[in-house]
């Protein structure tokens, strides 16, 4: 087995969990200290409902989440540049915005996370609400931002 296969798991792990915080976050605007501490304290590794969530890389979680919080403005507009004409951020489900969010935040800051995995990982969240009309718009529209913001 490789080394990075854990990193990887717990990556994943960690993105999901950043997808749930920030939907969290909008939905209900809990601070982001509190959120951090929730989701530590009772979401990342924990047994929730006879469920095993995996073990989460607790630093990369934080990293994403307040990220893409403190980016927030940045990111959106960069998400809303790439939405076909006629569209517009307020049209996308609170779930789909969490999801791009992370994966730009990603894509923005966190360059030695190679464009491919961002990608394929939020693609891969995306099936954990979405059918495959939704998982392809993902694709495309992380795939068109990082043409922009990675060379």
């Amino acid at each position: 087995m490789s080394r990075t296969a854990p990193r990887s798991k717990a990556r994943a792990a960690s993105r999901l969990a950043a997808v749930q915080a920030l939907y969290q976050h909008d939905m209900e605007q809990t601070p982001l200290a509190r959120l951090l501490h929730e989701f530590h304290d009772h979401r990342l590794g924990a047994q929730i409902e006879d469920a095993q969530y995996a073990e989460a890389d607790s630093a990369f979680f934080d990293d994403v989440v307040q990220g893409a919080l403190a980016r927030l403005g940045e990111i959106d507009t960069i998400v809303a540049a790439k939405l076909a004409s006629g569209w517009s951020l307020d049209r996308l489900d609170k779930p789909m915005k969490a999801i791009l969010r992370c994966g730009t935040y990603e894509l923005l800051a966190r360059a030695d996370v190679p464009v491919g995995a961002v990608i394929t990982e939020y693609v891969d969240v995306a099936h954990a609400f979405y059918d495959k009309r939704e998982t392809g718009f993902v694709n495309g529209l992380l795939d068109a931002i990082a043409r922009d913001v990675r060379q």
